[in-house]
């Protein structure tokens, strides 16, 4: 075993080997400083023992990030962010010696649908081969799995959920979404060789927004609405967020969010802080002392969407998974009167005490997230954002659905205690329950137990929202 690099500290990377350079992608310090992007390395192939010389293969430009990088034999392919959006392009190598601007390698951006929100590529398991695989997410799109050749710069969808094909008409035509506002549907008339990415835009509109939260600083929102349906202050909407272990949100499509668009809901993605939607510094701003960011940027996305008319005032709900269930209910007990409606699934509740058990599962990883209770400072800062600790008195909450069940990291008693001291502390209005649903069955694994719960939660969004 060979040493080729060593970092000054935690960071991510990932080494390539190609023709006698190895390849560095990584996040690490550079110069002593830390860095917000990842940034590409390499270094000649050195049998001896002398230390590798590590230089940077591009020059550094901050309007286009790069997220990703996959190597073959002849092509290097790039992942890239400018401004929100994501691009493709692949690179001939090798590559000229010394730092160069991208554009200098003459890179072949491939076609991508429109509003990208997440390229994952493939095994791509064949280094000879010129053809990759990559997945494309938007959320106007459902996934599909792409196939494309670097030598021509052709593409093939090689599996994607097809709602325009014939057989599906029933499904996804005038059958399910006719006369919702009055209006058919003219989904069924689209056929797919004219759509070869099946996209929803003709039926869907999704739009990018900067909404700026109570610091200043620019957070990403991103709504998604039926054309059919007028953009005006009666809708409802659902505020998605997570802002956690700087993973990005989850924009993709999903088919279970078409019976609330089609019903005129706005579903809006709140991109918060502590997330990974804007590289290192936008994870870090929204972590451990800072967390309480996150949960103004989601409070703040929420005013946007009301103050905007884009939601009517008293019909706008929330939606958070795992720690994004944090965020929202943490966004609840400071703003109960924003939110008509929430939905909070396996959700991180009890914060303070969770934290003080090193022996529950996955609780050490979670100190570098949100602190570690033992000291003091941080103790008080979890105190200060934690949902158990700080549910309002005698004031009107929205109404909640929680489910929870006994196969997750986050304990069910957690969302069982928090249940119970939102009854006893709130006042109790029939017409906003707060619900617990408890399953002793992993429902991610389970499609049929998804597809339930996925029912269950649009059916109480809509008879609490719209009732």
């Amino acid at each position: 075993m060979t040493l080729v690099w060593e970092s000054g500290g935690p960071c991510h990377c990932i080494v390539e080997h190609h023709q006698g350079y190895l390849f560095l992608f990584t996040d690490a310090t550079k110069d002593g400083k830390p860095v917000n992007n990842h940034y590409l390395l390499r270094s000649p192939v050195n049998p001896s023992n002398v230390p590798a010389t590590w230089e940077n293969v591009f020059v550094d430009d901050e309007d286009s990030v790069i997220e990703d990088v996959d190597f073959s034999d002849k092509y290097l392919v790039l992942i890239l962010r400018k401004d929100g959006n994501y691009r493709i392009c692949s690179v001939a190598l090798p590559l000229g010696k010394g730092q160069i601007h991208l554009k200098q390698a003459n890179p072949c951006f491939l076609p991508l649908p429109n509003f990208v929100s997440q390229i994952s590529p493939g095994p791509n398991y064949d280094y000879h081969s010129t053809t990759m695989r990559f997945t494309i997410s938007s959320p106007v799109m459902p996934d599909a799995v792409v196939d494309y050749d670097l030598s021509t710069g052709m593409w093939n969808i090689i599996q994607q959920q097809n709602l325009l094909h014939e057989r599906t008409r029933i499904l996804y035509g005038t059958a399910s979404s006719a006369n919702i506002q009055g209006k058919s549907s003219s989904m069924t008339e689209v056929k797919s060789e004219n759509n070869p990415w099946n996209e929803l835009s003709e039926f869907y509109a999704c739009e990018h927004h900067e909404v700026p939260s109570c610091d200043g600083v620019v957070v990403p929102l991103t709504i998604v609405y039926s054309h059919t349906n007028k953009k005006d202050n009666s809708k409802p909407g659902l505020l998605h967020g997570h802002g956690a272990y700087g993973e990005l949100l989850d924009k993709r499509w999903r088919s279970e969010l078409k019976s609330l668009l089609d019903r005129g809901w706005v579903v809006a993605y709140a991109d918060v802080r502590g997330g990974g939607g804007r590289g290192r510094s936008w994870y870090h701003d929204g972590r451990n002392k800072k967390k309480c960011n996150s949960i103004e940027d989601y409070i703040s996305c929420a005013r946007f969407l009301i103050d905007r008319e884009m939601v009517h005032e008293n019909k706008l709900a929330g939606w958070g998974y795992s720690a994004g269930g944090l965020l929202v209910a943490s966004a609840i007990n400071k703003c109960p009167g924003l939110f008509r409606a929430a939905v909070l699934k396996v959700p991180f509740l009890d914060a303070t005490n969770t934290l003080l058990h090193p022996i529950l599962p996955l609780t050490a990883s979670d100190y570098e997230e949100f602190g570690y209770p033992g000291d003091i400072d941080d103790f008080q800062a979890i105190r200060e954002y934690s949902p158990y600790d700080n549910i309002p008195k005698d004031v009107s909450f929205p109404g909640i659905l929680v489910t929870s069940s006994f196969s997750t990291r986050f304990g069910v008693w957690e969302a069982a205690k928090w249940v119970a001291r939102v009854r006893e502390n709130t006042i109790y209005e029939p017409k906003r329950p707060i619900l617990l649903n408890l399953t002793t069955d992993i429902v991610e694994e389970n499609r049929y137990l998804h597809c339930k719960e996925s029912a269950l939660e649009t059916a109480f969004l809509i008879k609490v929202v719209d009732s």
